[in-house]
């Protein structure tokens, strides 16, 4: 058995169940990888599915509670947003929506996301968008490294 063959062959049963369509979808989206290659990093079962819940969960949880002004969850929203066009514009095929972000596998994904949204609980807790204090910004009159940048 050349395991060239069995990824053609697999591909090619995967792309006929993508033209079918319906139920067909739900096989094509099933991992098919036996391992991440990261010790403790397990594959998910229907990465596709798993990884857009997940998505959604986040983007769910910084929107209660964080002002919609507030830097941390303008880049949560603009990040997660991004991943669910990916997975909405390659539905059921993990390895394109993994291409498209070109951040890792989906497991290391959700992984990040699940870590994420460990965060969003704090981050409602701490408020760093509320401060009482303004920002002085010094600049160094003879700062070498301005001078430089300016050259630029």
């Amino acid at each position: 058995a050349d395991p060239m063959m069995a990824t053609q062959a697999r591909r090619a049963l995967l792309s006929a169940c993508a033209r079918l369509g319906g139920g067909a979808t739900t096989t094509m989206s099933m991992s098919t990888k036996a391992t991440t290659g990261i010790v403790g990093l397990k594959v998910l079962d229907d990465a596709h599915n798993a990884y857009a819940s997940k998505v959604r969960e986040v983007l769910k949880a910084v929107r209660v509670g964080i002002p919609a002004d507030a830097g941390y969850r303008q880049v949560v929203e603009q990040v997660y947003e991004g991943h669910l066009k990916a997975l909405e514009a390659n539905a059921g095929d993990v390895e394109a929506v993994e291409r498209a972000l070109g951040l890792g596998q989906i497991e290391e994904l959700y992984a990040v996301a699940e870590d994420e949204l460990a965060l969003i609980p704090k981050m409602r807790e701490w408020k760093p968008w509320e401060f009482d204090h303004e920002i002085e910004v010094i600049e160094e009159p003879n700062n070498p490294y301005l001078e430089e940048a300016k050259k630029e």
